[in-house]
């Protein structure tokens, strides 16, 4: 009597369970499937946001990456000054928040949705180990470009850097005959080079790297925007994406300015930093009738580039930007300078952290 009591007791149990996992396996199946409705959802309006946000993004992201080019202008923003430090300092924190805030946590809700089968997405943590790869990618770019630059940019005679060395090179000897300096001296200018030109390279390294993996998130970030007619979802969505391509463009700025580019490759980093975002948008409002945030495929393929995205930012900003930094001479000679600059990092990836509320 009573194993008969515990077979109903389990059969009522069973029953219940299915009767609420059923209507919610299918509802959470409807929802991946079909599209959003609510107050929120308005494409003509939605449409008036996003044409408004092409432009206010643009806009900012050339003031943000400009500003650093233009210090030069100022002295108390020329690179050898405390407060250009100080405020790089700044900007590398928003790119830390930036990986660790914003683009992470995206991944992990794109490769963690419902709408994916459990196998194998829910069973291996793809995002870790996607964002663990690409900073190693990264170190393995970073050391095999400066060892190709160097080899090829300051061992050939006349081409890159080695150029500008041989000019040097040149008025120095001019200096030698005519002020009687002595070899140990000319040995220590060529050392001085040698280590300027070596920093120069690397300079021109972090900013490539960098450049690349702020276009990847900043073109997916665009388009997941276009694509989307949820308006309530789009304004707030504006004003941050509009600060963070703003502190994002300082980061990048002062690496481009570090990097001591020509004119024409500073305006074509310049371009693709402020354009990739805008262009996201414009191609997210084109795919909007046939793309679907929700789909398998948009979910799988955003996700991976999130991640990837995410390990290369947070490697350049630990590694490449702040490390280089506050182990470098400057910093390490001044305990004051070290602290404003800390202060400096916090209050960026702080307020960054901040904005991922809404963006």
């Amino acid at each position: 009597m009573a194993s008969i009591t515990k077979i109903k007791a389990i059969t009522i149990s069973l029953i219940l369970n299915l009767s609420f996992a059923l209507p919610a396996t299918a509802l959470a199946q409807q929802q991946c499937d079909s599209a959003s409705t609510g107050g929120c959802h308005d494409k003509a309006k939605s449409l008036q946001l996003k044409l408004i946000a092409i432009f206010s993004i643009l806009i900012a992201s050339v003031i943000g990456v400009c500003l650093p080019l233009f210090s030069r202008r100022i002295p108390a923003l020329m690179p050898d000054r405390d407060l250009f430090v100080v405020v790089k300092a700044f900007a590398s924190g928003v790119i830390l928040a930036t990986g660790y805030m914003h683009v992470l946590p995206d991944s992990f809700n794109a490769l963690m949705s419902n709408c994916l089968p459990v196998n194998p997405w829910k069973k291996f943590p793809f995002t870790t180990f996607v964002a663990m790869l690409s900073a190693i990618l990264t170190l393995m770019t970073d050391s095999f470009a400066m060892s190709y630059y160097k080899k090829h940019g300051i061992n050939r005679k006349g081409g890159g850097v080695d150029g500008e060395k041989e000019k040097n090179g040149e008025r120095g000897l001019g200096c030698v005959e005519n002020g009687g300096l002595h070899v140990g001296h000319r040995d220590e200018l060529n050392d001085g080079s040698n280590d300027r030109d070596s920093m120069l390279l690397r300079n021109r390294v972090v900013a490539q790297v960098l450049e690349i993996g702020i276009v990847v998130h900043s073109v997916v970030i665009g388009v997941s925007m276009g694509a989307s007619s949820n308006q309530c979802t789009i304004r707030p969505l504006i004003a941050a994406l509009c600060f963070h391509q703003l502190f994002e463009g300082m980061g990048l700025g002062g690496c481009i300015l570090q990097a001591e580019y020509g004119m024409k490759t500073k305006a074509i980093l310049v371009l693709f930093f402020s354009t990739t975002t805008p262009f996201g948008i414009v191609l997210g409002i084109g795919l909007s009738n046939v793309y679907s945030d929700r789909s398998p495929t948009a979910l799988i393929v955003v996700g991976l580039l999130n991640a990837s995205s995410a390990g290369l930012l947070n490697y350049m900003a630990l590694v490449d930007l702040l490390a280089a930094d506050f182990m470098g001479p400057k910093l390490q000679g001044s305990m004051r300078l070290q602290a404003w600059s800390y202060i400096a990092v916090l209050l960026g990836a702080g307020g960054m952290s901040v904005m991922a509320k809404w963006a």
